[in-house]
């Protein structure tokens, strides 16, 4: 594997490519009452500036800390318009007794897949983004050298290079994304346990992971599978600290959202509401839900551990209060969005203009934000995955 690094490099990178401009990453099942637009009707340009920034790519952390709690926590708070900093351990200080926290339990998947052409014997790469529920294919991204023809079969090899099995591209669609047969009987996450790698960004040594990123590319919440990325605010926690947060009151609660890959697309468009919203299943349970409903009406105030927390439990209160919910969702969250389950965020710092950045600029507010990411910069926090937090108070 070492000889052949720099090859394996450059078909990362064009993955990672396809990666940032699919136009889905999910089939099209999404429930049309929540494929919503939510926010100003009319965002333009210079507004769009709000969320575009200089990310200087040494900054771009490569390697998880030693100890996941002991990331650095810039802290905005909203109601002080001040800024200030902070670390991870010190999160049981700055929340109040009466707190909920909501985390994202989905599980990454080892979706990244290597394999060669039958045809060929040609290298071949892909990354498995869903199974169809009507039809049973696998939905997957792929790359080779040459042109990749339907009917093509391509062996999987599991992680020590041997052949494991076969799948037969059965049609392309929109968005580069293939649709796939798997000549096997095994459920497709058996599969994958055998002959997946790890699907690191590709910012994150061009995408290829090592030993560690096994466990540390996971959260402590990860319960059930289906991301083909990790709710990475939720890699910071630590039992211990969950511990610490619950002798001071502080209490959890779960939700789930499988994580995209077209969550991390940069918006292209010139105006926002031009930009095609990606499609994510989640779930609200009844609990949370009910634990949501007791913090507000007792005054704690509703934590959201990442962008894709927020996202499900504003969807299940899209109504007016929250409500169990289970589901597909293109909720768009931006500048003037009612927040009616959210009151804070602990979120990673994001890639430049896209819609996870909105999102956080619709809770922090664009000031304090632009603020906050140009003091990151100079204090020179790390950044995305494996990066430092933020806490929008």
């Amino acid at each position: 594997m070492r000889t052949r690094r720099c090859s394996q490099n450059k078909i990362f990178s064009h993955l990672d490519g396809i990666l940032h401009t699919a136009t889905a990453s999910v089939p099209p099942t999404c429930n049309s009452q929540q494929n919503r637009t939510v926010g100003d009707k009319s965002l333009e340009m210079d507004e769009l500036k709000i969320i575009d920034y200089q990310l200087p790519r040494e900054l771009i952390a490569q390697q998880p800390l030693p100890v996941r709690s002991s990331a650095r926590l810039l802290v905005i708070d909203r109601e002080r318009e001040e800024i200030r900093h902070a670390s991870i351990m010190d999160l049981p200080e700055l929340l109040r007794a009466g707190d909920l926290l909501v985390a994202n339990d989905s599980r990454v998947l080892p979706a990244r897949l290597m394999g060669r052409r039958v045809s060929t014997g040609g290298r071949w790469e892909g990354l498995f983004l869903s199974v169809e529920d009507s039809t049973g294919l696998w939905c997957l991204l792929a790359h080779s050298r040459g042109r990749l023809g339907i009917g093509e079969r391509v062996v999987l090899l599991d992680r020590s290079g041997v052949d494991a099995y076969e799948i037969e591209l059965i049609a392309k669609k929109d968005g580069g994304i293939w649709q796939a047969r798997a000549i096997t009987t095994l459920p497709a996450t058996e599969v994958l346990v055998q002959v997946g790698r790890v699907p690191l960004p590709g910012y994150i040594r061009r995408g290829i992971a090592d030993a560690a990123d096994h466990d540390r590319y996971q959260t402590i919440f990860a319960q059930h599978d289906g991301s083909a990325a990790a709710p990475t605010a939720g890699l910071h926690f630590t039992p211990e600290l969950i511990d610490s947060l619950l002798i001071r009151g502080i209490t959890t609660a779960r939700v789930t959202l499988h994580v995209g890959v077209d969550t991390f697309r940069p918006i292209s468009v010139e105006r926002i509401e031009d930009h095609p919203m990606h499609c994510e299943w989640g779930d609200c349970p009844e609990k949370t839900a009910m634990a949501v409903r007791h913090c507000r009406s007792s005054g704690g105030r509703v934590v959201a551990i990442g962008t894709t927390a927020v996202r499900v439990l504003e969807t299940a209160a899209i109504s007016g209060e929250i409500e169990p919910w289970k589901g597909t969702t293109r909720l768009f969250i931006r500048p003037g969005f009612q927040f009616r389950s959210v009151d804070c965020l602990l979120t990673n710092f994001h890639l430049p203009r896209t819609t996870l950045l909105l999102l956080v600029s619709a809770l922090a507010g664009s000031d304090l934000l632009q603020r906050a990411y140009q003091e990151a910069i100079m204090k020179e926090y790390r950044f995305l995955s494996y990066g430092d937090a933020m806490l929008v108070l």
